[in-house]
């Protein structure tokens, strides 16, 4: 029986994607290799943009035209949003609308010992651990809360024995996700007293404990949840937690922000990098942002930008605002033309890249732990028949570049940060015994 899978949007739908390709491969499935048909199709979908539903139904077409005699079963937040749209389209069997049916869709087609969790993530270096699903905030611009909205928890010993099986299979860096990463435990503690709540830094707390030489990185969290209790988490283990936070801030302006429903101003969300920066030696702080809101005026845009400079992010991801059917910012007066929105993103770009290279010349002759991830192209970077140039990804998210004279593919690598060439640190091995 042979099996193909298609993947849209975040992190969790890949790791959901493949806690189903792992239990239906226990039952004899094989991926279907090259132009091969395939017995079964699943297409984890996304409906963050209009652009997400429309790719997720040309994958869905296409994957009914190379695999006629397939059945194909539709998931994500596109199949939840417009599941009778999505099974209309041509060869879809099944849609499932709830992601936490996945076990009950296992058992349908044969699988008995259903899994609780994945023991491995492909040929990656990195694996992704979906720790919690749903988000209960009602931001103006995100349909996500409509199509997610039930918090729901795994069990802590669940997420340890899972990554106790990637460590196991050699993952290095385990990546932990979620809906709302940072409201882990909400549904644990809705019944018992505070001093007995589950918390994330709880969570991270226990896997850093766990042996084996592996790093756990976290993927996105509110300003809010940067909290002394996980920072103290970080900080304790600085061998084991990545010194480096994604911190969804979306706008620098007040108005904007209120305009977006955050929960927050601009100053408290600087207060908790500051709190971030303070506790731990130069972290790396991530962000996306969105420009071009509704109604976004050019002081407005200059408020970001002068946000984003105080916070000295190390990586912005800049979305021009698309405006999303069925929620509150697709109906706000004064939309702004396209042009503008494409003129700001460029702006706030450069913004970035000079924020990315102040932040990486800032850790020059400072040890980092690079997780190796691929050979760089030698004729243009310059190796050797004696030595290879790497590229990896460090403990505080920058990618670096170095000269090794053997095979590194998948390990940690220790050294010394130099200068910065395009976009990259360009560092040297180090046998140094400490690193940070």
């Amino acid at each position: 029986m042979k099996l193909k899978t298609h993947t849209l949007g975040c992190k969790v739908n890949q790791y959901e994607t493949e806690y189903l390709r792992e239990g239906l491969q226990s039952i004899g499935y094989t991926d279907a290799e090259g132009s091969e048909a395939a017995d079964l199709c699943i297409v984890n979908t996304c409906t963050v943009t209009g652009e997400g539903d429309s790719k997720s139904r040309q994958v869905i077409r296409r994957m009914a035209r190379e695999n006629p005699a397939a059945k194909i079963v539709v998931m994500g937040c596109y199949a939840t949003r417009a599941p009778e749209e999505v099974k209309a389209l041509p060869g879809v069997t099944e849609v499932l609308t709830d992601k936490r049916e996945l076990p009950d869709l296992l058992g349908r087609f044969g699988v008995t010992d259903v899994p609780t969790g994945i023991s491995g993530f492909g040929a990656r270096h990195r694996a992704y651990v979906k720790v919690q699903d749903g988000c209960m905030l009602r931001c103006s611009f995100c349909i996500i809360p409509h199509v997610r909205p039930k918090l729901t928890s795994r069990p802590m010993q669940h997420i340890e024995d899972e990554v106790r099986r990637l460590v196991d299979s050699g993952y290095r860096e385990v990546v932990l996700t979620g809906i709302h990463l940072g409201h882990y435990g909400v549904d644990f503690n809705r019944l018992k007293p505070k001093s007995e709540w589950t918390r994330l830094a709880h969570l991270m707390h226990r896997l850093a404990e766990l042996p084996g030489d592996f790093r756990v990185r976290l993927s996105s969290i509110e300003a809010t949840e940067v909290t002394r209790e996980l920072l103290d988490v970080m900080a304790a283990f600085p061998e084991k937690i990545c010194p480096h936070l994604h911190i969804s801030m979306q706008s620098g302006s007040d108005s904007v922000l209120r305009r977006m429903r955050r929960r927050w101003g601009s100053q408290r969300f600087i207060d908790r990098c500051r709190m971030f920066q303070q506790r731990l030696d130069r972290p790396a702080i991530t962000t996306d942002i969105i420009v071009g809101f509704p109604g976004e005026t050019e002081a407005e845009f200059l408020e970001t930008v002068e946000v984003s400079r105080e916070v000295g992010f190390s990586k912005i991801h800049i979305f021009p605002f698309s405006a999303r059917r069925g929620t509150p910012a697709a109906d706000l007066p004064n939309q702004l033309p396209k042009p503008l929105k494409q003129e700001r993103v460029h702006r706030l770009a450069e913004v970035e890249a000079e924020l990315r290279d102040d932040y990486f010349r800032s850790l020059a002759g400072m040890p980092l732990k690079v997780m190796v991830e691929s050979p760089v192209d030698a004729e243009t970077h310059g190796s050797s028949d004696t030595e290879v140039r790497y590229v990896g990804t460090s403990c505080r998210y920058a990618p670096v570049e170095f000269l090794a004279n053997r095979s590194l593919e998948g390990e940690f690598v220790d050294v010394l940060a130099g200068e910065v060439q395009d976009g990259r640190i360009v560092a040297k091995e180090t046998n140094l015994v400490e690193t940070i």
